[in-house]
C-alpha cells in the first residue's frame, strides 16, 4: 500500500508510519495485558527501545478492540504508530531489528506473524500491513529530534552560565551580556553545533512542496465553477441528513473515565486516540473524504510553522480511515490536560471539529456542517470520550517539553549570533 508521506522523504521532514495487524482470536486478552505491563513500567525499564530508534519523535502500540458496530464483526487489532524524523526505511529497518523482541511479543499473537521472526522476516510482515494516513499535521515542518533535543541542550548550558555569571555580577548592558553568552558558546566544544543556524529541509524538498501547492491551487480554481453549480444541492441534501440523524447524547461510564484518566498526565504532553463510526451511505462517505483532503492540504501547505488554526500545543496528529471506509481513527500528542485540549479546540476551531467528526454516528447535532455540534460543548466532550481508547503504550522523546518550550529553544537558538536592534536584543534575552 502506498504511505501518506512517503513523497515527503527527501529532506529534513517527518513522516508517520502506522502498521495494523488483526489479533488471532483467543489472543485478545493476552495481548491486552502485555500492552497494560508495558505501559504501567517506568520509561527506563520498558521493554521497547525507543530511545535507540533514531529519529523518533513519539510512538505508541494501540489495541483496537473488538467491535459489533453493525453490519459486522470488525476483529481486534494492534496498530503501530510512530511519527518520525525521514527517511522512513532507516526507521523501518531499526524497528525490525532493535525492536524486534517487543514486535514478536505484541504482534507474534497477530495473525500471520512469521514463525521464525527475523529481522527481514519482521520486515516484510509490517511492510505488508502497512496503513496509509488522510490526514497529518506536524507542529513544525523539518524540525528533527535531534535539534529539539540539542537546542534544549544549549538553553540549559546557556541558564547555567548565566546563574554562575550572576554571582559575579553581569554587566548591565542587554548587549554586552548577550556578547558574554556569545563568548561562552564559542568556548564550549560541546556546542559549537550552535554557531550555525537550524538546517532547513533540503531545496529539492522545498521546491517539490512548492508544486505540489501550486497544483493543488490550480485544481482548486478549476473546480470552483463545479462547486459554485453543486452547492445548493450539497447544502439541501446536507439539511435532509443533519435532520434526521440521530446524536443522542450519551454519557461515559465511571470506568471508561478511571480507564482513560488513569494513563493521563503523567508527562508534559498527553496523547489521545478515538474512532468514529462514519455514518452509513455515499454522501457521508464522499464528505468525509473531501473534508479531510483539504485538512489535509492545510495541515502540509499552511499550517506547517507552530499552529492549527491557533492552536499551538498539538505536536502531531493523524486521521486514519479503515476498513473501507467504515470508521475513522485520530490521533494526537498534545500538551497539557485533557481538558484543556478539548477547550482548545472548542474554542478556537469549533467550525473544523464539526465539518469532520460531524459524519460519524452519534456526533451532536450541527447545522449547515460548521455550525453548532462543538458548541454543544457538555454534549461534545462526553461524545469524544466514550469514542476515545486507551493507548496502553506510548513513548515521547522530549517528554519535560511542550510545544512552546520548544519554539522558545528554537528562537534563542536563532538570536544568539548576528546583529540585532537593542529591543530586539531586550526580547532575547527574556527567552532565558
Amino acid at each position: 500500500m502506498r504511505r501518506r508521506g512517503a513523497r515527503r522523504q527527501r529532506g529534513a521532514a517527518q513522516l508517520s508510519l502506522t502498521v495494523r495487524s488483526t489479533v488471532r482470536r483467543g489472543s485478545v486478552d493476552e495481548l491486552r495485558k502485555v500492552l497494560e505491563r508495558m505501559g504501567a513500567e517506568p520509561p527506563e525499564a520498558r521493554d521497547i527501545p525507543f530511545p535507540q530508534l533514531e529519529g523518533v519523535h513519539f510512538a505508541r502500540l494501540l489495541l483496537l478492540e473488538d467491535s459489533d458496530e453493525p453490519p459486522d464483526l470488525i476483529p481486534a487489532s494492534l496498530m503501530w504508530m510512530s511519527e518520525v524524523d525521514a527517511p522512513l526505511e532507516r526507521h523501518l529497518e531499526e524497528l525490525v531489528d532493535v525492536g524486534g523482541p517487543v514486535l514478536d511479543a505484541t504482534f507474534g499473537l497477530c495473525e500471520g506473524y512469521p514463525e521464525e521472526p527475523t529481522p527481514q522476516a519482521r520486515r516484510t510482515y509490517l511492510g505488508e500491513r502497512l496503513v496509509e494516513s488522510a490526514t497529518s499535521y506536524v507542529n513544525t515542518v523539518g524540525r528533527t529530534v535531534d535539534q529539539i533535543r540539542r537546542e534544549a541542550e544549549l538553553r540549559q548550558a546557556i541558564e547555567d552560565f548565566l546563574d554562575r555569571r550572576r554571582r559575579d555580577g553581569l554587566p548591565g548592558e542587554p548587549d554586552q551580556v548577550r556578547a558574554e553568552i556569545q563568548r561562552f558558546v564559542r568556548d564550549e566544544p560541546r556546542l559549537s553545533w550552535a554557531r550555525g543556524r537550524a538546517p532547513r529541509p533540503s531545496l529539492r524538498w522545498r521546491l517539490g512542496e512548492l508544486v505540489h501547492a501550486l497544483g493543488v491551487a490550480a485544481g482548486l480554481v478549476v473546480a470552483t465553477p463545479v462547486v459554485v453549480v453543486l452547492l445548493p444541492i450539497y447544502v439541501l441534501v446536507l439539511r435532509l441528513h443533519e435532520r434526521s440523524d440521530a446524536a443522542p447524547h450519551l454519557r461515559p461510564t465511571a470506568e471508561h473515565e478511571w480507564r482513560l484518566a488513569s494513563i493521563e498526565d503523567y508527562v508534559t504532553q498527553n496523547q489521545f486516540s478515538a474512532i468514529g463510526y462514519i455514518k452509513p451511505g455515499r454522501f457521508r462517505g464522499m464528505t468525509v473524504q473531501a473534508i479531510l483532503w483539504l485538512t489535509d492540504q492545510a495541515a502540509r501547505h499552511v499550517f506547517t510553522r507552530g499552529s492549527l488554526a491557533g492552536i499551538k500545543t498539538i505536536h502531531f496528529a493523524q486521521w486514519i480511515i479503515l476498513d473501507d471506509g467504515r470508521f475513522a481513527l485520530f490521533t494526537s500528542y498534545y500538551d497539557g490536560s485533557h481538558e484543556s485540549y478539548m477547550d482548545d479546540f472548542i474554542d478556537k476551531i469549533a467550525f473544523g471539529l464539526n465539518a469532520q467528526f460531524s459524519n460519524a454516528v452519534g456526533y451532536p447535532k450541527t447545522r449547515f456542517l460548521f455550525f453548532e455540534g462543538a458548541r454543544r460543548e457538555q454534549e461534545f466532550k462526553d461524545y469524544q470520550r466514550i469514542r476515545q481508547t486507551p493507548t496502553q503504550v506510548w513513548y515521547s522523546a522530549y517528554p519535560g517539553l511542550n510545544a512552546a518550550n520548544i519554539e522558545n529553544n528554537a528562537l534563542i537558538r536563532s538570536g544568539l549570533f548576528g546583529t540585532l536592534a537593542r529591543a530586539d536584543t531586550e526580547a532575547w534575552l527574556r527567552r532565558l
